[in-house]
């Protein structure tokens, strides 16, 4: 689980002698601290919208067992028909609220723009100091690429994993069958566009920064 940063987070005397950070390396350092915070955010939004997709199943599957055990169409279970029906519109309404979430208000659009930054510095550094980069780190070790292309991991898996979601949020209510509803659960829950490797990705750019102390 991560912990919670802020832009005033300041990295420790091993990383940096001087906490004081300007130009290039405070917008790096403010860039991770964001991508840090949107990973929280995105996190949060994911277990809420796997309690509402466990929701949605489970009325699809009773429905289809009340629907295939009923023999009669009277009025009490016509009327039993609409509340369910209603229920699950209601919940498909929440579930369409995350994935909007994640999409642009909250997520993914933001991490594009935090893409473009991070670009835009390493252009910035190829005009200053030529195709070389600069001779000195801005923080440990890594260069201003290192951070564009550790940045590009994160932004791609991110993209992947929403249109995902996307295809969840389309299909999910429409399953009657437990082994489908049970895929898409395991989709949503276990994120298979964010495996280890980009959460490692982020350790390391938050290590690199001084968020984390060596």
């Amino acid at each position: 689980m991560f912990l919670g940063l802020t832009h005033d987070t300041m990295a420790t005397s091993s990383s940096r002698k001087c906490s004081a950070i300007t130009g290039s390396a405070r917008k790096i350092k403010d860039n991770m601290a964001d991508w840090h915070n949107l990973m929280l955010k995105w996190e949060k939004l994911n277990d809420t919208g796997f309690n509402i997709i466990t929701n949605i199943s489970n009325m699809r599957l009773m429905s289809c067992f009340s629907s295939q055990s009923s023999q009669s169409s009277s009025s009490s279970s016509s009327l039993a028909s609409a509340d369910t029906a209603a229920d699950l519109q209601d919940q498909c309404s929440k579930l369409r609220e995350i994935v909007d979430k994640m999409v642009t208000v909250a997520i993914v659009k933001k991490m594009e723009r935090l893409m473009t930054s991070q670009r835009g510095l390493q252009d910035l550094e190829d005009f200053q100091f030529g195709p070389e980069g600069r001779k000195v780190p801005l923080f440990h070790t890594w260069s201003t690429q290192q951070f564009v292309a550790s940045s590009d991991i994160l932004c791609e898996a991110f993209q992947q994993e929403v249109k995902l979601k996307q295809v969840v949020l389309q299909e999910v209510a429409h399953s009657t069958n437990s082994d489908l509803c049970t895929v898409y659960l395991s989709c949503w829950l276990h994120q298979p566009f964010i495996p280890a490797h980009v959460r490692q990705t982020l350790e390391a750019l938050l290590l690199e920064t001084g968020h984390r102390p060596l």
